[in-house]
Order: C-alpha cells, then sequence, then structure tokens
C-alpha cells in the first residue's frame, strides 16, 4: 500500500490523546491527525475520535473542556433516533456528507476526507468510515 504524507495546512486537525490537565486544556494544540494503516472501527474511533468524545463515547475526553461546544454523547445516537440506529445518516456526518450541522462547530474535523488523505483509495475510505459508523453503533446505550 503507497503511503500518503498527510498535509492539512490546518484544515483537519486532531487533538492529541495525551490526558490534559485542566490548566492545560484551556491551551490544546491542535496536530495534524497521525497517518494509521487500520480499518478496524474500534482503533479509529480511539485514534480521530476519543481525543474528544472520550474512549468511552460520552462526550468527556481529555480535549472535550477545551471545546467551545461540549462533544456528543455518541452513546445516546439511537435513543435520539426512537431507539433505531441510523447507520447511514452516521456515515454520512462521518464523511462529511450530511447537510446538517451534526457533526458539530468547526472544530470538528470531518473524516472522510482524511480517510481517503490517507489511503489514496475510495474503496479502503469507504471501509474505515462502514467500520467507524458500525462501532458506533456497538457503544450504543440498551
Amino acid at each position: 500500500m503507497k503511503h500518503t504524507t498527510l498535509l492539512f495546512g490546518g484544515l483537519l486537525a486532531a487533538l492529541s490523546l495525551m490526558p490534559l490537565s485542566a490548566a492545560d486544556q484551556a491551551a490544546v494544540k491542535k496536530t495534524p491527525a497521525r497517518n494509521i494503516q487500520s480499518v478496524d472501527g474500534r482503533t479509529l474511533f480511539f485514534e480521530y475520535c476519543g481525543v474528544c468524545h472520550g474512549r468511552d463515547g460520552r462526550g468527556a475526553g481529555p480535549a472535550a473542556d477545551s471545546l467551545k461546544k461540549a462533544p456528543a454523547d455518541l452513546t445516546q445516537i439511537a435513543r435520539k433516533h426512537g431507539g433505531k440506529y441510523p447507520e447511514m445518516a452516521v456515515r454520512k456526518t462521518i464523511e462529511g456528507d450530511s447537510s446538517i450541522g451534526a457533526h458539530g462547530s468547526k472544530e470538528m474535523p470531518v473524516w472522510g476526507s482524511t480517510f481517503t488523505l490517507v489511503s489514496g483509495n475510495a474503496d479502503m475510505t469507504s471501509l474505515r468510515i462502514s467500520n467507524l459508523a458500525k462501532y458506533l453503533e456497538s457503544i450504543q446505550a440498551k
């Protein structure tokens, strides 16, 4: 697989996954998303989403307090949709193809374009988005 250098020019950024003290959270530094080759949904979530949404998906990641808008509790997606997990809507949101503002502010990266830069392959991008959406389905509150 061809390795792709990721250059975001500040447009897409993720925050470091290092735990921060309350004093440090006000000054969280944005860094470019790391290039990981995994397509596993859980691994993708921990790498790209966990810093804000928390490793459990409830919105209390180490960088959450430094954001202007609190990250969503991703374990409540199905509950907010009448108990049915809206996989296609979630996929579109992750991809950045959603016309609604559900993916948050400009602080919230859209991962579809990042995954495309990582692999350079539309099928791999789709697989990553699908696996991430399926992982989110697996953490829905019962």
